[in-house]
């Protein structure tokens, strides 16, 4: 039976420049079909909430879809220039970067229920905030999940 101390005596794996270059691409594909899925999701939430409910609505699905899409297609952006450039990525960097993700969305929505309080239709807002964030079912159903 293993012991802690051979469990916390393992060594670092270190790739092969080719294998790094191999898991970049991998990951890069991964990170462009999820953004793709969500993209695709929030269209799809805003046309049905468009026909169920009107302009406000898809708008406000839209503002909704919006307030998640931006900030992660933002951060998305910052993890592809890291794998292209081959820079090594932190658990402590990816940490903030969604923490900055997660703060920009909330931010978003309040000013969103702030600044668009007489219109705003929520359960349409909620609807395009729900598509995105589960944007990866898609991929799921698809079995094209990274």
């Amino acid at each position: 039976m293993p012991t802690v101390e051979s469990q916390t005596d393992t060594e670092a794996i270190v790739l092969t420049p080719e294998q790094r270059a191999r898991l970049a691409k991998r990951s890069s594909l991964g990170i462009v079909k999820i953004l793709t899925a969500q993209a695709f999701l929030a269209l799809v939430v805003v046309v049905i909430s468009w026909w169920l409910g009107g302009n406000e609505a898809a708008v406000s699905a839209l503002v909704g879809a919006g307030a998640y899409f931006l900030p992660n297609s933002l951060f998305a952006v910052r993890l592809l220039i890291g794998l292209m450039g081959g820079a090594n990525a932190t658990a402590m960097s990816f940490f903030w970067g969604e923490a900055l993700k997660l703060g920009s969305a909330i931010a978003i929505l309040g000013v969103a229920a702030w600044q668009f309080s007489d219109w705003l239709v929520w359960p349409a807002l909620l609807f395009g905030l729900i598509g995105v964030l589960k944007g990866y079912v898609v991929l799921l159903a698809l079995g094209k999940l990274p």
